[in-house]
């Protein structure tokens, strides 16, 4: 009965798509009950009785992607494809259908299952930037058409996942069987895909298909403004990328902004003249925090960013997304809004697979036991990836230190992420599954001590840091603040 209610709940709201479209008040009260209905399922109802102030830094993540996707309709920034693609596929099919659809999952099975797939299908990139963790670069390596859209298809089929993110290498070189990555997009209509890119790709032929399809947004990477995105990217790339902008905005094709914080970047990236200059200027209308991660093409631990700046940073952009409702997630300093690391194919979160078919927890984690080509043709799927070794021992981890335990002995969520801030316990899980580096700069960095050192002192930097500050604002007892 329950499940009966929250699909008519979900279709009525759907059903209000195409009149909201057309009328700036009826849109106003779909996201509004949206948004209130996700204040009274995570804070009021709180099924998984978290603590409240990890609570209402969901609601607060998600009242900020509402309020940037009805300002980007009403300022007629969006095609009409592109609203129907944010309103029905990603708010109606992804974002809140599909918290009702793992509920679903979980009364059926017992646990919940991954909610997306990263995947990048090339590893080929027309840029060579400096610590590229894929270490792009003229590479023939990609997937295969048939096994790219079986593996779309499994994901659907097996979990109810919609929504998809894709990388490389850069996904707008992909080519196979003659059909690029908008084509294969083109081919699952219900599904929702997220698309980082170097963004110098994107001319006005290519802006106007993405506009077509509506089931596409590029997050462009930029590493700053232009001196510190020429810098890492190539000279030039940063008015690229403000053309790409541009091609995207007269499409009316909403894009958001993916930042490498680094050592040197770290306190423009938090300053209000950066936000309002891709946020209120360029009409980004997200943006995603990558810390730079010592894997890949010239790793150095040396330009991550500090531990005090990654304070400094936690604090900046919670408050960009309290205060002025800026959507921005940082994936070491966002860890509240995801409940931790949400890699290993852990319910809710992802895994990754790349361009010659290896699956690994992580994106920055470049290690592995399957492969995913390997197990289709001997008669396996992604279920067999997901119960791996390696990735279970990866999700006990994460249930031992965080989710599974009492939310009052919960690990500290402010430093979550195994490989960086406990990283003695992932290179002991990365030996004992017996992973295998996938490239020579992932077997450099696993027999390098120095490096490994390092990374363990990294962490328990951050813990004496964040420590207290978990401890007294998010595990001392608080009622749950009313939404604005």
């Amino acid at each position: 009965m329950r499940a009966y209610a929250r699909t008519v709940l979900v279709k009525s709201l759907i059903g209000l798509i195409d009149t909201a479209v057309r009328n700036p008040s009826v849109r106003r009260f779909l996201l509004r009950n949206i948004e209130h209905r996700i204040y009274e399922d995570l804070i009021k109802t709180n099924p998984d009785h978290r603590p409240i102030k990890v609570q209402e830094d969901k609601y607060l993540m998600g009242r900020a992607l509402l309020y940037r996707i009805e300002r980007a309709i009403a300022e007629g920034i969006l095609s009409p494809a592109s609203i129907g693609g944010l309103l029905n596929i990603f708010l109606g099919n992804v974002f809140f259908g599909g918290f009702y659809k793992r509920r679903a999952f979980i009364d059926t099975y017992g646990f919940k299952p991954p909610m997306f797939l990263t995947i990048s299908p090339c590893k080929a990139c027309n840029l060579r930037c400096i610590g590229c963790y894929a270490s792009s670069g003229a590479h023939p390596e990609k997937l295969d058409r048939s096994v790219f859209n079986r593996i779309l298809s499994s994901a659907k089929s097996l979990w109810g996942a919609n929504f998809f993110v894709i990388s490389g290498g850069e996904p707008l070189i992909y080519r196979s069987q003659g059909r690029s990555f908008l084509d294969i997009a083109g081919e699952h209509p219900e599904c929702f895909f997220l698309m980082y890119t170097n963004g110098t790709l994107i001319d006005q032929g290519v802006a106007g298909r993405l506009a077509e399809l509506g089931n596409i947004t590029p997050a462009i990477s930029v590493e700053g403004l232009e001196k510190e995105t020429d810098e890492r990217r190539g000279k030039g790339v940063h008015k690229r990328v403000l053309e790409a902008m541009a091609n995207l905005r007269r499409a009316g094709v909403p894009f958001g902004i993916s930042i490498t914080a680094t050592r040197r970047n770290s306190e423009l990236i938090t300053t209000d003249d950066f936000y309002d200059y891709y946020f209120e200027k360029e009409k980004a209308v997200y943006g995603w925090i990558f810390h730079y991660m010592p894997v890949g093409r010239g790793f150095t631990l040396d330009l991550m960013p500090t531990p005090e700046q990654r304070v400094r940073m936690l604090k900046k952009e919670w408050e960009m997304v309290r205060d002025r409702k800026v959507f921005l997630a940082d994936f070491w300093n966002s860890g509240t809004s995801s409940d931790g690391c949400i890699s290993g194919g852990r319910g809710g979160g992802y895994f990754y697979i790349d361009w010659n078919g290896d699956v690994m927890p992580c994106v920055f984690a470049p290690y592995s036991t399957h492969n995913i080509v390997e197990a289709l043709e001997q008669g396996g799927d992604l279920g067999t990836v997901l119960n791996s070794p390696f990735f279970k021992s990866i999700r006990k981890w994460q249930a031992d230190y965080a989710y599974d335990r009492d939310p009052n002995e919960q690990g500290n969520l402010l430093r979550q992420c195994p490989i960086r801030d406990h990283h003695r316990a992932f290179h002991e899980i990365v030996l004992r599954s017996g992973a295998h580096p996938i490239d020579e700069a992932a077997r450099e960095a696993l027999e390098d001590e120095e490096y490994h050192r390092r990374l363990a002192e990294y962490g328990d930097r951050v813990g004496e840091l964040t420590d207290p500050i978990w401890e007294s604002q998010y595990l001392a007892p608080e009622k749950p603040s009313q939404p604005a």
